[in-house]
């Protein structure tokens, strides 16, 4: 197994080896002369190609800018690919502001536009698939971890795992049949040799003499950084938003597999066709293309947006402050991904008064203003939440967030709404064309998994193209 060091060893080696290579490919008369000919703008550039002390200086002012600004890259700690791609591509990028800046003083030795412009956008490609090459090899043996609050389900389901465990995470004193039992004495890191808990078939004795307790709950972000692990299995009593659904973030953070106990396939993403006692977790229900093509398609819409839509949202906002008293503004605290909140910006439609939690129909609601009342018609009510979008809150497509109040309700009526955390909340959804509403959740649900199972750029770009349509429309019959 590489070791940390190893690891950061060639990590290091392996940049600094492409960051001179791609200079001194640049710096190749052939290239200068194809980017200077044929490449838009620089075949304004004449080629410049550097020779002698001008080429040492230009290699050693790379490699320390390029290498330099990727020290974050070289501790080695699991990610997921995308994440590894994204922040080398961003790292890279500083490297070349840096000898952008360094290059802008007389004193400084500059490289010529047209080979730091090659320099960098191959390095772009080329040190983002480098750490995703040198990630640990598949061919090593798994390595895997529970984590839960139920000793009795840990010690049911480790012989459900074909590989060996190195140990798991349990909180120190956990409730059994109403009453707080210790699960160990142990410091973190250590063997409990005895866990007094029920006996099992798989254990008569009620002990997990085999498995090491490496802490709490709380230590699970360090332990899959510490051992390099590759799948965890969760075995909670309940899949409730604090525990589960955080030690669900927290792997899909660091790009870890999870499984859990076939009862939870009810609150969780699976992997289609997968059966037996364990299943996996889908945390990533996309492909990595379409998640790029998704967040990229996000931002240009929600940019578009705010700039085409700036004079009508200071004209909504002058009609609010007009018609009733109150903030032009409205937050409200909504759940994202895993059961995170985040709080949602919409322009005020309603008096300000306490709100009730219980889904309801707008026409019942006499405290909608007069203008509210065509803003919801038109959902121009929506226009601020544009930034949730560009800043990576919210999609522009995707389940609509719910009031996390609103949302307890939902969950009692319909076990399996949790499932649609597996995915980033929308401005617009399959289940909003379609005409399903909060006061019929099993509707909406079947509308959400749907989009999730069909999910792609082209889909949403026809549900945005419906979207768009339907309030053309009511703003036709509004007017």
């Amino acid at each position: 197994m590489v070791t940390g060091w190893q690891y950061r060893v060639v990590s290091a080696l392996g940049v600094i080896l492409l960051t001179a290579g791609s200079v001194l490919i640049a710096n190749h008369p052939l290239f200068q002369s194809l980017l200077t000919t044929y490449v838009p703008p620089f075949d304004r550039l004449d080629g410049t190609v550097l020779t002698g002390a001008s080429l040492y200086w230009a290699l050693v002012l790379s490699v320390l800018a390029v290498a330099g600004s990727l020290i974050p890259l070289y501790k080695p700690q699991p990610r997921r690919i995308l994440d590894t791609i994204f922040l080398a591509q961003k790292r890279v990028l500083a490297g070349g502001l840096v000898l952008a800046a360094v290059g802008y003083f007389k004193w400084s030795y500059r490289l010529p536009r047209a080979t730091l412009a090659m320099t960098i956008g191959s390095l772009l490609v080329a040190v983002p698939a480098w750490f995703v090459l040198i990630r640990r090899p598949t061919s090593e043996p798994e390595r895997m971890l529970i984590v839960g609050d139920d000793p009795a389900q840990i010690e049911r389901i480790a012989p459900a795992i074909p590989v060996p465990v190195l140990g798991y995470l349990c909180p120190s004193v956990v409730d059994i049949d109403g009453e707080s039992r210790a699960v160990g004495t142990a410091t973190d890191g250590g063997t409990i040799a005895e866990i007094d808990v029920p006996a099992t078939a798989t254990e008569p004795n009620g002990r997990l003499d085999s498995l090491s307790r490496l802490g709490g709950l709380s230590r699970l972000e360090n332990v899959l950084l510490e051992y390099d692990i590759d799948t965890v299995v969760l075995a909670f009593r309940h899949a409730d938003r604090a525990e589960f659904f955080g030690a669900l973030d927290t792997c899909h953070e660091h790009g870890v597999n999870a499984k859990v106990h076939w009862e939870y396939t009810d609150s969780v993403l699976v992997s289609d066709g997968d059966v037996g006692e364990l299943v996996d977790v889908d945390l990533e229900p996309w492909d990595p293309l379409d998640h790029l093509f998704k967040r990229l398609f996000d931002v240009g819409f929600a940019a578009a947006g705010l700039i085409v839509a700036a004079p009508v949202m200071i004209g909504i906002a002058v009609a609010i402050k007009l018609d009733s008293p109150g903030p032009v503004l409205y937050s409200q605290n909504r759940t994202t991904g895993f059961g995170e909140t985040f709080p949602v910006y919409k322009f005020r439609t309603m008096v300000p008064e306490g709100e009730s939690a219980t889904p309801s129909v707008d026409e019942e609601n006499d405290r909608i203003t007069r203008v509210g009342r065509v803003l919801r018609k038109t959902h121009f009510d929506e226009l601020p939440q544009l930034w949730s979008i560009l800043t990576g809150d919210m999609s522009v497509v995707g389940p609509r967030a719910a009031w996390t109040e609103e949302e307890v309700l939902l969950e009692e009526d319909t076990p399996a709404w949790r499932k649609r955390w597996f995915v980033k909340p929308g401005l617009t959804g399959l289940a909003q064309v379609n005409g399903a509403k909060s006061t019929d959740p099993g509707a909406k649900l079947r509308y959400d998994l749907e989009y999730i199972r069909k999910q792609s750029f082209w889909f949403d770009v026809k549900i945005v193209i419906r979207q768009l349509w339907e309030v053309c429309t009511d703003l036709r019959e509004t007017v």
